[in-house]
């Protein structure tokens, strides 16, 4: 029972993107911080709420990442527990 297992990689393109992506992102809000006509206080807060939505964002991404790998796990763990379980009862026939 060999399967044919999909394991997509990120391309090196597509790592340039997203990279490029991400630092445009955040010299566009730092840029828009700076300049924007507002006290101190409130540039640190738009500072720090830029700060914890990135942190939310990278946490929830790896959430989601481990989740799908235990739940990949899983079904190769139950997989292999399958496959043993037909041997032995293929065996068993044949025996008997």
């Amino acid at each position: 029972m060999n399967q044919i297992s999909y394991n997509p990689r990120a391309t090196r393109p597509w790592k340039l993107f997203t990279a490029a992506s991400f630092a445009l992102a955040a010299v566009m809000n730092a840029g828009g911080i700076y300049f924007m006509e507002a006290s101190f206080a409130a540039k640190g807060f738009y500072a720090m709420a830029t700060l914890m939505l990135l942190h939310t964002a990278v946490s929830l991404t790896k959430l989601f990442r481990d989740e799908e790998e235990s739940s990949r796990m899983v079904s190769r763990i139950e997989e292999a527990q399958t496959e043993r379980l037909l041997r032995q009862a293929a065996e068993e026939r044949d025996a008997a």
